[in-house]
């Protein structure tokens, strides 16, 4: 047996379900999560980095940028305002400090080429078969080498590079502290151009067809380990400023990224870095060849004169070296 209630029984009310209220995240975690940022952002913008470990994290900004979108969402989630703007702030201060790096484009090519490769040899342990190999397909009119000992000398040019590059200027040890120029042209030493500060940092003039000599150093700097930072740092203040009557370019590891204020500082002074002219400012060149750990931060630099246009810039893993060689397509400017 069944009973049917009708719609006018006479049944009144009605059925209320009772509503759910969002959890929200405590006012004093979602401040938790954006302060750090905030800060992190305030000493990239202002450049306060002190000291070796803040340093050495500097170089971390682009991921922290990338991570500050986290903040903002779960402040937008919480509805906590004052939170959300300020993490909405910093994200976008991050991104305005790292985001042009990768925006860049190729300039116009006119001028008179000159291409640089610049390489990190660890030791002496790089491939010298792989680097002959770069050389050859990359076609650069100079070599920029650090850490080069005596033993990759001796390899490299058995593997043909003084047929290609027969001038030089080598100041290799069997240590990091080695580093040298090989060239297509001929170069003339500099021997009082600045006051090098760190490894061996032979700086020549090289005698172009069609325009003034240039000048160029290969650079290598201290890393900015405990005490070693105030020797980084000096370094880069050591380094000539750009002046109207010479072109210069400086390229080789730095140790430094576009996120440290020293290397800010020093680019003020007259130079660009061509990676970040090119679009490839976020392209990392430390570490490489690790199983485990990929390309992490960008610290080797083709640095150049503003007038120096930039045609391509391109990144290449060599065996045997934890640096990545950077290679730069330039056009110089016409007298």
């Amino acid at each position: 047996m069944s009973v049917d209630i009708a719609a006018d029984d006479g049944v009144g009310g009605s059925i209320v379900t009772p509503s759910r209220r969002r959890r929200r995240l405590p006012r004093a975690l979602v401040w938790a999560l954006v302060t750090p940022f905030s800060a992190w952002a305030v000493a990239r913008v202002a450049g306060l980095e002190r000291g070796s470990p803040a340093t050495q994290l500097m170089t971390g900004t682009p991921y922290v940028a990338a991570a500050s979108l986290v903040p903002v969402l779960l402040a937008a989630l919480s509805r906590t305002r004052a939170a959300a703007g300020v993490a909405l702030v910093t994200t976008a201060a991050l991104g305005f400090s790292v985001l042009p790096r990768a925006f860049g484009s190729a300039e116009a090519a006119s001028g008179t080429p000159l291409r640089v490769l610049t390489l990190n040899a660890f030791f002496g342990q790089a491939d010298p078969e792989a680097v002959m190999d770069l050389v050859r397909r990359l076609n650069p009119d100079v070599l920029s080498t650090q850490e080069l000992t005596p033993g990759l000398v001796e390899k490299l040019d058995a593997a043909g590079l003084r047929e290609l590059m027969p001038h030089r200027l080598l100041a290799a040890e069997w240590s990091a502290r080695g580093s040298g120029l090989y060239a297509r042209y001929p170069l003339t030493p500099l021997e009082k151009l600045f006051r090098p500060i760190g490894h061996n940092m032979p700086a020549a003039l090289i005698n172009l067809p069609g325009v003034r000599p240039i000048e160029f150093v290969d650079v290598h700097t201290y890393a900015p380990l405990g005490d070693q930072v105030r020797e980084w740092t000096a370094a880069l203040e050591a380094f000539p400023s750009a002046v109207p009557d010479r072109i210069r370019i400086l390229a080789g590891d730095f140790n430094a990224s576009l996120d440290h204020a020293a290397m800010r500082r020093f680019l003020s002074r007259g130079y660009a870095d061509s990676a970040d002219r090119a679009g490839q400012g976020l392209t990392p060149t430390w570490p490489a060849n690790k199983r485990v750990v990929p390309p992490l931060i960008t610290i080797d630099h083709v640095v150049v004169d503003r007038r120096v246009k930039v045609n391509e810039v391109s990144v290449h893993t060599v065996p045997g070296t934890d640096h990545r060689g950077l290679f730069a397509d330039l056009r110089l400017p016409r007298d």
